[in-house]
């Protein structure tokens, strides 16, 4: 068996209410572009495949920039 040292770090309301709020703003940034723009596809054209996989595509690039986006909300909420 492992044991690992126990780390006891104080996590003040502050600290607790900025990574609530940067986690929410980082699920709009991701979720919210994609699902619009395969609505509008689907919407627009009704061609579901086409709407979901430009949806996916769209969300997994936006995805790919969580570091970037990450560092910059924090940024911002500092």
């Amino acid at each position: 068996m492992f044991k690992f040292p126990k780390k006891r770090k104080e996590i003040t309301p502050e600290i607790l209410i900025k990574t609530i709020w940067i986690s929410t703003f980082m699920a709009m940034i991701f979720a919210l572009p994609s699902l619009g723009l395969f609505l509008v596809i689907y919407f627009g054209t009704g061609n579901l495949i086409m709407g979901a996989v430009i949806g996916f595509g769209v969300h997994f690039v936006i995805f790919a920039f969580s570091d970037r986006i990450s560092k910059f909300l924090t940024k911002i909420m500092s």
